[in-house]
């Protein structure tokens, strides 16, 4: 089959045109591929769950008998160790969870410097 030569140009041009417009699209129109949605997704997810349990590490810190020890000790850590300092403490230990979470331990530390100033 012979295309005519006034068609080449089109397809050439909507070739060209479809290329552009996925790049443009990727690249600053916010445009994402199933995976990296689920992966922003699942991102949110884990954060906003994070930020559901800070008031547990609260509640865990002010029910602490030893509270102003174990505060003493997280403020006297360098900004390295405090997260360990929490985990230690055992306030990043959520009720019925083995070992404490990482995560809210760094968050319950950014409430807690809050709460002492």
């Amino acid at each position: 089959m012979t295309t005519p030569e006034w068609l080449k140009p089109g397809i050439y041009g909507a070739g060209i045109g479809a290329v552009a417009v996925m790049v443009l699209g990727f690249s600053w129109g916010g445009w994402m591929t199933g995976g990296g949605a689920e992966e922003l997704a699942a991102d949110r997810a884990h954060d906003e769950v994070v930020a559901a349990l800070v008031p547990i590490c609260l509640q865990i810190s002010q029910d602490d008998p030893e509270r102003m020890t174990k505060l003493a000790t997280i403020t006297e850590a360098t900004t390295y160790q405090r997260r360990d300092a929490v985990m230690a403490a055992g306030w990043a230990t959520v009720p019925g969870a083995d070992a404490p979470n990482r995560d809210l331990a760094q968050a319950c530390i950014e409430v807690l410097d809050l709460e002492a100033a």
